[in-house]
């Protein structure tokens, strides 16, 4: 009975994890080419949560809603076209991002500074995988694409590191001593 009640909690916060990222990924700052969202916040916050696959599905339930049409992309965007677009490395490299992340964090058994510093390698990544696509689609100088899509995003998202990790172990903590999150993590929280 407790593996039925945990698989039904786990799918119904990675279901809620989805919607809040469907709720404010749209909602983004335009600062130049590429705009300032939430996303990545949501998705450290919520592998924090769930744990590194149930948190990464999580993101991947959100991508997919995006790819089939409905407007959750920054901008109120969606469908493939944002995808296969400029800016779509940087969505795919979330997937990336979350499983880095995730993989440190649940090795360390959560533990805060190993964690942040693997959410700075998969935004490293994310990065990376981004820049390449940019490059690629707007057929523009890797010097350019750093310039626009890397640099003015470097402060944000190490505040967003912060506050993913922080907010999400104290989250973690609470939902654990109430018993519903225990399949996430084999330590202690």
């Amino acid at each position: 009975m407790k593996n039925k009640k945990t698989s039904i909690y786990q799918i119904t916060f990675m279901a809620l994890m989805a919607a809040v990222i469907c709720i404010l990924a749209p909602n983004s700052i335009q600062i130049g080419v590429i705009p300032i969202t939430l996303t990545n916040l949501v998705i450290y916050f919520s592998v924090y949560v769930l744990g590194m696959w149930a948190g990464t599905g999580s993101y991947i339930i959100y991508m997919l809603l995006g790819i089939v049409g409905l407007p959750v992309f920054s901008g109120y965007a969606g469908g493939l076209g944002k995808v296969v677009g400029p800016t779509g490395g940087y969505i795919v490299g979330f997937i990336f991002m979350a499983l880095i992340g995730g993989f440190v964090m649940e090795k360390t058994n959560r533990k805060l500074i190993p964690t942040m510093l693997a959410w700075v390698a998969g935004t490293a990544v994310d990065y990376v995988l981004g820049t390449v696509w940019f490059v690629y689609t707007a057929h523009c100088s890797v010097n350019y694409a750093l310039s626009v899509c890397v640099y003015p995003f470097i402060v944000f998202d190490l505040i967003k590191i912060v506050l993913g990790t922080v907010v999400g172990r104290e989250v973690h903590k609470a939902l654990c001593k109430t018993g519903i999150l225990a399949f996430t993590d084999k330590a202690k929280a």
